[in-house]
């Protein structure tokens, strides 16, 4: 049998047991009800996460929940609760949707962990010994929804850019001198394109910082808040709310903690932040310089991913009802169907449409009738022809069947470079052309009349198919993992994360082919309340 070709690898596994991914989602705001625009950042982390396991890396995946701010203090007083006890309440919302969409994370952070807000004090503490924080009397704009402040240029008829109402508050807070560090991080974006992806955020946060930078208000007044970290240099200040959740990347792998510095040296040496793009410049501007000033290396990669719109082409808000719920969603479509259709449905970076019936026949089209497909071929003819048993094949392949082993071979390769260019997308019509590919070969190959004339040539045809299915359902596995491993228990394979897994003839002939219901029962237009 040929084996995965050395484009992958020798180029590729080079001590993979050591080379690290550590991807973060936003943390996420605690008081809000987990929707699409959530449930897509966390899924893109999980699955890109996943991957990188699949081919042999040491693998971190973050995600959380951000738990202070006059929004959080105002919300617990509504329900006559402390911040506490509201926020232990609220993230519930979140630990259990990611339960239930098959999110695998290493740790759910939040800001109200006591290692945490250590952290954020020892930061605050050096910044403000080395000068980088001072304290002046302050006029603006704020956005309480936002919890921003914003300069008179930004003011568009009393309302922030978003079209957010504005209260003119004039007190004294503590500020950091984000503005020293404008240079240095217009300098860094022009070194290291690619460093913001795509192209188009990184020219938005060129043009952003064309403008003079301000300095960062890091405080708020406790008699105006106290619901926060305090300020170690100040108790009568608690600190800003982006500030504190910034600083979890760092705090959660070990910064600033004398007994887990090899942690924080492994996963900080590749970290990816994945976000949505309505938060790009905290995490492109207001992050990159504060960790400038703490005397931290950037991340690798900042991926600001699109919006999914309604069907009318808007954005979904909460205030207009129109909010998709992957909760929902899921009881329509299964946990590993919605996944494939919303890492296939967006192209990383972009915007994309949500709806119900494209993604009905998204599902249906490469789930249902493709792979499905295959897979019931195969296994009735094994059953029928084979007595269920995986047939062995000759030593030599057929033409036809290497040339299929050939494709097989290259869609692995390409996989693996479609995923290290963030684009999970490309990888699944990838990954679906093989299966095609594989269907047509078995209209090709007619094992079904073959069998009476070339028994041989049959149970190459039905052995070359089920490599395809094995093959195929590991590369699937990071996206569908439920949905994988059923497949693979199928066909009696072992669904490993290891590079020798994905190389071509791993499957094991005389072992029993299991059958059972269809893996992706075609849905049918059902009438479903996913908008909440």
């Amino acid at each position: 049998m040929t084996v995965l070709g050395a484009e992958f690898t020798e180029s590729r596994i080079q001590d993979t047991e050591t080379r690290s991914f550590y991807i973060t989602t936003p943390i996420y705001y605690v008081n809000d009800k987990p929707h699409i625009g959530h449930a897509y950042s966390t899924i893109i982390a999980d699955v890109l996460r996943r991957y990188h396991r699949l081919f042999g890396e040491q693998t971190f995946l973050l995600t959380g929940t951000d738990e202070h701010g006059q929004k959080v203090a105002d919300a617990a007083r509504a329900r006559s609760l402390e911040p506490q006890q509201h926020v232990d309440e609220m993230v519930k919302n979140f630990t259990k949707a990611w339960e239930e969409l098959g999110i695998d994370y290493d740790i759910f952070m939040r800001t109200t962990f006591t290692f945490h807000k250590d952290v954020v004090g020892l930061a605050l503490q050096k910044l403000f010994t080395q000068g980088d924080i001072y304290k002046k009397e302050y006029e603006g704009w704020y956005s309480i929804s936002e919890e921003i402040f914003y300069p008179e240029k930004d003011v568009i008829d009393g309302k922030s850019p978003s079209g957010k109402p504005l209260v003119r508050i004039k007190e004294t807070n503590y500020f950091f001198r984000m503005s020293a560090y404008q240079e240095r991080l217009i300098e860094y974006l022009n070194q290291n394109r690619g460093w913001i992806y795509p192209e188009t955020r990184a020219n938005e946060v060129l043009g952003f910082l064309k403008q003079p930078l301000g300095d960062l208000c890091i405080s708020r007044p406790k008699a105006r808040l106290d619901w926060g970290i305090p300020l170690p240099f100040d108790t009568d200040f608690v600190t800003y709310v982006w500030f504190d959740a910034l600083l979890n990347y760092v705090s959660a792998i070990g910064y600033m903690q004398s007994n887990r510095t090899k942690d924080f040296s492994r996963w900080w040496s590749r970290v990816v932040h994945l976000i949505g793009k309505d938060i790009l410049i905290p995490h492109a501007v207001y992050w990159p310089t504060m960790l400038m000033a703490l005397g931290i290396s950037l991340p690798e990669r900042i991926i600001a991913h699109g919006w999914w719109l309604t069907s009318g082409g808007g954005k979904m808000s909460k205030s207009e009802g129109k909010v998709v719920d992957p909760l929902s969603m899921k009881e329509v479509f299964g946990v590993d169907a919605l996944r494939y259709f919303l890492v296939r449905g967006m192209r990383l970076g972009q915007d994309a449409l949500f709806d119900e019936q494209e993604a009905i026949n998204r599902i249906n089209a490469d789930l249902a009738n493709n792979l499905g497909n295959l897979l019931s071929r195969t296994s009735g003819l094994i059953t029928k022809h084979f007595e269920g048993t995986i047939p062995s094949v000759r030593a030599t392949l057929g033409a036809a069947s290497e040339e299929l082993a050939g494709f097989a071979k290259k869609t692995v390769a390409l996989v693996l470079e479609q995923i290290e260019n963030y684009s999970p997308d490309l990888a699944m019509e990838t990954i679906m052309a093989l299966v095609t590919k594989a269907n047509q070969y078995m209209n090709e190959m007619a094992p079904w009349k073959a069998i009476s004339s070339d028994r041989d040539k049959a149970a190459e045809t039905l052995w070359c198919s089920l490599e395809v299915m094995r093959l195929a359902g590991l590369l699937l596995s990071p996206v569908m993992p439920t949905k994988m491993a059923e497949l693979m228990n199928r066909l009696n394979a072992n669904l490993s994360f290891s590079v020798d897994s994905l190389m071509w003839g791993q499957l094991a002939s005389g072992s029993i082919l299991r059958v059972g219901e269809p893996l992706f029962p075609k849905i049918e237009h059902v009438e479903t309340e996913t908008l909440a």
